[in-house]
Order: structure tokens, then C-alpha cells, then sequence
């Protein structure tokens, strides 16, 4: 929720300035920039699997190419990046405790960003995923016969289903570890 320049969020119990130092300032548009590559990248791929085979090819992009994008940005930012949700298809990406709570703050669609420095040093950023019209076809509530089978097949825990077009998916996360503030 805003209120006066700042930001609460109310599962962290966090009130946070919408301002920045200029440490904070720098690694926030670092985190803004690295979530637009990762966003872009994987939106290209996507795209050209649905173009190629539809949506069920377009599953193999988000189980296969998603965490190998993430791992290729981490490797050149020094940033833990990956992608996590509430409602998640693949355990690997399920929310720490602390996403947990932004993601419960971006469902109420009190902010879409998220970002702080935290006790430990670390800076954490988040940014939300909203649902889309292509998302729905592997996402929405009625799913086709062939893609339900598929998501069946390589997620067999899989929760990420039911969404509607704007609600909040998941989001993107990264977690610049302290030593890379001194850089």
C-alpha cells in the first residue's frame, strides 16, 4: 500500500522509502535491467515455440530454457535470479518465506516491485508477473486436452493453473549477495 513516499508492505511488516541511497539506487535499476533481459529473452523463445508447435512446445521452453536463462544472468551478474509464484509448476521454484510475503503483497495489488536491502546485507528485488492472454492457454482455467496432458506429463505437482487474465502469476526475483554491494 502507498502512503507518503513510502511502501508497507504488510506481510513483511516492512514500511520502505520510495527513494533509495544511491548503493540502493544502483543495484535497483541493475535488478530492473536484469529482470528486462530475462523477461525478454524468455518472451522471444516463447513466442518462437508457440509460432513452431503451439503451446505445447512452448512448455519446454518455460521447464528447460526459463531456469537455464536465469542461470546464465546469475553467472554474469553475481545475482541469484530465477522466477517463483504462490502457486507454482515446478517445486524447484518455490517461494522462500520472504517471497512468499511479497507475493501476497502483489496479489493485493499494493505495489508491483519490491526492493530491499535486508538485515543480513543481502538486497532482494521482486517483479510481479501478471497474467497475459497467451498465458492462459497453458495457465487459464480450461486448458485443451493435449496441453493438459503435457503439463500433466513433466509437472506432476503442478499448482500454477485456474489464473485469469491480470492476476498476478508469480514474479521474478533477484538477491544480490553483500559482496557484490562492495563492487
Amino acid at each position: 500500500m502507498l502512503n507518503n513516499g513510502y511502501i508497507f508492505l504488510a506481510g513483511l511488516g516492512l514500511m520502505l522509502p520510495l527513494t533509495a541511497s544511491s548503493d540502493e539506487s544502483a543495484l535497483l535499476l541493475k535488478s530492473r535491467e536484469l529482470t528486462a533481459e530475462y523477461a525478454s529473452l524468455l518472451q522471444a523463445e516463447l513466442k518462437a515455440a508457440m509460432s513452431e508447435g503451439g503451446p505445447v512446445a512452448a512448455i519446454s521452453v518455460c521447464q528447460d530454457r526459463a531456469p537455464a536463462i536465469a542461470s546464465e544472468l546469475s553467472r554474469r551478474s553475481g545475482a541469484k535470479i530465477g522466477r517463483t509464484s504462490l502457486r507454482f509448476r515446478n517445486p524447484g521454484n518455490a517461494p522462500e518465506p520472504w517471497q512468499r510475503d511479497v507475493l501476497a503483497d502483489f496479489d493485493t495489488g499494493a505495489t508491483q516491485e519490491f526492493f530491499v536491502e535486508t538485515s543480513q546485507g543481502e538486497s532482494r528485488f521482486m517483479k510481479a508477473i501478471p497474467t497475459g492472454p497467451v498465458c492462459l492457454a497453458c495457465h487459464g482455467d480450461t486448458l485443451a486436452a493435449e496441453i493438459q496432458e503435457a503439463l500433466d506429463g513433466g509437472y506432476p505437482h503442478d499448482r500454477a493453473r485456474g489464473y485469469t487474465l491480470g492476476q498476478i502469476r508469480g514474479a521474478f526475483s533477484i538477491v544480490w549477495p553483500v559482496a557484490e554491494k562492495q563492487q
